[in-house]
């Protein structure tokens, strides 16, 4: 049995992997990398939302609120939807953080989830994982922007994120591009750096990207523009929102 377990953990992370990888052949892939288009509006999956421990009346959730994730409602719900508990703290925390600056958003951790399992397998792309602090074990690069197959993006962070000088790489668990990193990039854990390739950071920073411009994510249009945004691909659209939906239903409501 714990054979045919470490199987199916083998498997998906596996089919994360490809189906990642997939997306970097469509066209350009992560957050900033596409070109203008138009996208038929999908429906708006269910926006799930988390449980955080009770606060004291009159306080507030720090910076870092990834370690205030409810650590039951965390340990069901990552073994409902085979989300790594780590990642899925992330998530659960961006996801807060984001509809706490931009109410209107009202982004659920699902969505925010599916995009990270679309771009790395929640942070296992090429084999990897996540440390107890968020960072990923191996770098997570995308291929060089270099106009063949995908945008030309000349560098713009002279390698300092992605380790090239010629062309921007999308990098990280959330796959971004140093040019929208440098405009959406976001301290999530609170240790004073804005860091693409640490999942607190990369979730928050991902949510956030997601909820520009006013979107209500609640709606087939708010929803599919923010998506769309992210990757412009109807088949990237789907596949986030079949995960969305899936995460939804796994996890159930709310408890």
């Amino acid at each position: 049995m714990l054979r045919l377990k470490r199987l199916a953990v083998l498997s998906l992370v596996a089919f994360g992997a490809i189906t990642a990888s997939a997306f970097w052949l469509i066209g350009a892939t992560g957050a900033g990398t596409s070109g203008a288009g138009i996208h038929a509006d999908r429906p708006a999956p269910p926006q799930s939302a988390g449980k955080f421990v009770p606060l004291a009346d009159g306080s507030q959730h720090a910076v870092n609120i990834t370690r205030t994730v409810d650590p039951g409602w965390l340990a069901r719900t990552a073994a409902q939807t085979g989300i790594p508990d780590r990642a899925l703290r992330a998530y659960v925390a961006g996801a807060g953080m984001a509809n706490a600056a931009a109410p209107g958003c009202r982004i659920g951790w699902n969505t925010v989830a599916a995009v990270g399992f679309v771009e790395s397998a929640h942070g296992a792309l090429g084999g990897g994982r996540l440390t107890a602090s968020g960072k990923v074990t191996r770098p997570i690069v995308g291929p060089g922007l270099n106009g063949d197959g995908f945008a030309a993006i000349a560098d713009t962070d002279g390698g300092s994120l992605d380790g090239d000088t010629l062309w921007d790489r999308a990098v990280g668990p959330m796959q971004f591009i140093p040019s929208t990193w440098k405009l959406a990039g976001k301290d999530a854990n609170g240790d004073g750096v804005a860091d693409p390739h640490n999942i607190d950071d990369a979730a928050l920073s991902a949510a956030g990207y997601l909820c520009a411009g006013g979107r209500d994510l609640t709606t087939a249009q708010g929803w599919s523009d923010a998506i769309w945004s992210y990757n412009q691909s109807e088949a990237y659209l789907s596949q986030v929102g079949g995960k969305a939906v899936e995460y939804a239903e796994q996890a159930g409501p709310t408890k």
